[in-house]
């Protein structure tokens, strides 16, 4: 693993670090609400940044921290100058020292949270632990240069154990002067009731398929297809990276393609299908695969229990989901075999099972729920 991997936990393959990204597209209501607060001298000491995996949760973090950090607290013009200007935006020149420092790396006034590299094992960790929280008590503790902001960034609470959590909503409750805490969450009911309770909640929204669209064009990202990726993406920017770099309409459009061979599954297909799941290398198209068959199912129930499905993802989604799930009661049994199977993949990948072997098995209780349903 390179060295930029091991340090960037927070990246997504394929696009820029959300430091790196200058423009955030879509947040504009939760963008305002924080420099609202802050111009009316409102400035809470912890921001919960919350919204579905993907939205700008991270990037609008660092953009705050950025604005926070290269703001003077004091914008008085003195005995003989005016007042600057109120700020518009959170926007910072890049070429300011603050954002050049910050690009970088190596601000002395940011602390970033976040999993960190276990040398033992040659991996990151699976969770934030307390060992980087103290880290974080150790930065706290030292006084900022120019006795001005600080920030920190946990990204994503949501990875602390209980431990680190534990410590964190100590250094919550008692905040030091001068410090501001911003807390990107994907599910904040998992976080501890106290350190809800101690922030102040931002909410970014689901992108729509415009923002997604230009969002994408603005991570350097090409897609043949922005329309479709953004139905299968869910208004999440980092899915829909994801998606493109791993050919995800492509592999949506053969199971799509393979569940249009019922009631008579068309076998060799399948087992193609499920192959390319077990080839050497192929960690990051089995959990594709699983997300997509997952996505199928939510998709396949939903259109049963609306009676009618939504924007097409690939040609002729539409009129198969309307045969396999005709009515209300289809999409009940869809999205209880949707619930199921969900299980029974994350029970598959936490025993290690052939990948091949779970994508086929998968592959054939959809087959065997279509035939008992019909």
């Amino acid at each position: 693993m390179s060295e930029e991997a091991i340090a960037e936990p927070d990246r997504v393959e394929g696009a820029p670090h959300p430091r790196e990204t200058r423009r955030l597209v879509g947040q504009g209501v939760a963008e305002a609400a924080f420099l609202d607060a802050c111009q009316a001298g409102r400035l809470h000491h912890a921001w919960l940044l919350t919204g579905p995996l993907g939205v700008g949760k991270a990037t609008l973090a660092w953009r705050i921290a950025r604005f926070l950090l290269a703001t003077p607290e004091d914008r008085g013009g003195g005995l003989f100058g005016a007042a600057p200007a109120a700020p518009q935006g959170l926007d910072i020149d890049p070429d300011d020292p603050v954002a050049r420092r910050i690009h970088a790396g190596s601000e002395g006034r940011l602390f970033v949270l976040r999993r960190a590299w276990d040398e033992k094992n040659a991996r990151l960790k699976s969770v934030i632990t307390v060992d980087e929280v103290r880290r974080l008590g150790s930065f706290l503790h030292l006084s900022a240069a120019d006795g001005g902001r600080r920030a920190v960034i946990v990204d994503p609470a949501d990875e602390m154990n209980p431990q680190a959590a534990n410590a964190l909503l100590k250094m919550l409750e008692e905040p030091p002067q001068g410090v501001t805490f911003l807390l990107v969450s994907h599910a904040p009911s998992r976080l501890l009731p106290t350190i809800r309770s101690r922030c102040r909640e931002l909410r970014l929204a689901t992108l729509s398929p415009a923002d997604l669209s230009a969002a994408i064009t603005a991570a350097g990202v090409e897609a043949a297809d922005g329309a479709a990726l953004a139905v299968l993406a869910g208004g999440s920017v980092g899915e829909a990276i994801r998606l493109a770099n791993l050919d995800g309409l492509a592999t949506y459009a053969a199971i799509t393609g393979l569940f249009a061979t019922l009631p008579r599954l068309d076998r060799p297909q399948a087992l193609r299908l499920a192959e390319s799941a077990a080839q050497r290398g192929a960690e990051s198209r089995l959990d594709l695969l699983l997300a997509l068959l997952d996505l199928f199912l939510a998709r396949l129930a939903r259109a049963g229990a609306l009676g009618q499905a939504g924007p097409e993802a690939v040609p002729g989604e539409a009129a198969l989901f309307s045969r396999l799930a005709p009515d209300a009661a289809a999409g009940q049994r869809w999205a209880a075999l949707h619930q199921s199977l969900g299980a029974r993949a994350r029970h598959g990948r936490a025993v290690n099972l052939d990948p091949a072997a779970l994508i086929l098995d998968m592959v054939l209780k959809i087959a065997d729920a279509q035939r008992d349903g019909a």
